[in-house]
């Protein structure tokens, strides 16, 4: 298991991007939690295998539909064992 902590940048507040990435978690049996930044960027945090963290962060790369992502930036970060994925507020 690994953990990574992933910072997207661009048009990807209020256009369903953390529920989208929610739903791509959940599919894909990865935990973790998103949440908005005050600057705009979202901020996903996420524990899995390595697999299915590479293909998590693809997906963040596109984003939702409507979304615009500019920047992904990831690394690697101490694993919490969350159980679930949720969004954050």
């Amino acid at each position: 298991m690994k953990a990574i902590k992933v910072s997207i940048t661009g048009k990807v507040q209020g256009v369903y991007y953390r529920a989208s990435t929610k739903d791509y978690a959940y599919r894909n049996g990865i935990t973790g939690f998103c949440k908005n930044e005050l600057d705009g960027s979202v901020t996903v945090y996420a524990e899995g295998r390595k697999i299915q963290l590479e293909g998590l962060v693809e997906w963040c790369r596109k984003g939702s539909k409507m979304s615009k992502v500019q920047e992904v930036l990831v690394e690697e970060v101490e694993i919490q064992h969350l159980e679930k994925f949720e969004i954050r507020r």
